[in-house]
C-alpha cells in the first residue's frame, strides 16, 4: 500500500500527538522527517543490506548520556522512513500501528533504551 507524503505525514503526525504529554515535553527540540527509504551510506554505516528493513533511524545524543558541559549542538532528529513503513503493511490501520511503534522506538532511542530494552517493551 501506498500513501501520498501528505497523507503520511498525517499519519505520523497523529502518531506524535498521540504522546503522553509527560514524554511529548521532551521531543520539543526533537526533529521529526519523513524520508523513503534509507540512503545507501546509512545502510552501509548500520550493516543494513536490505533498506526496506530500516523503518526509522534516531540522530543525536540521547538524553541519558547528556551532560551539562556539552556545547551547543544541532537537534536531535529522528527519521522515519514512508516506503520501508508501506512495504510491511497491507492496510492504513497497519500503517497507523507501524508508525507509531516506529515512532515510539526512536523516541526509546531519544531517551537512552538500547535494542533490548525496546524490544522489551515490544517496541521492536
Amino acid at each position: 500500500m501506498r500513501l501520498t507524503k501528505n497523507a503520511f505525514q498525517t499519519m505520523v503526525d497523529r502518531a506524535l500527538r498521540d504522546l503522553p504529554p509527560r514524554f511529548s515535553c521532551f521531543l520539543q527540540n526533537v526533529v521529526i522527517e519523513i524520508e523513503s527509504v534509507p540512503d545507501p551510506a546509512t545502510c552501509r554505516s548500520l550493516g543494513i543490506a536490505d533498506p526496506y528493513e530500516l523503518m526509522g533511524l534516531y540522530h543525536g545524543t540521547p538524553l541519558t548520556e547528556r551532560s551539562v558541559d556539552d556545547g551547543a549542538s544541532l537537534p536531535d532528529r529522528i527519521t522515519i522512513y514512508q516506503r520501508s513503513i508501506e512495504a510491511v503493511t497491507d492496510s492504513t490501520e497497519d500503517i497507523v500501528e507501524e508508525i507509531r511503534t516506529t515512532v515510539l522506538h526512536e523516541i526509546g532511542h531519544h531517551f537512552g533504551l538500547d535494542e533490548d530494552d525496546l524490544e522489551k517493551l515490544g517496541y521492536e
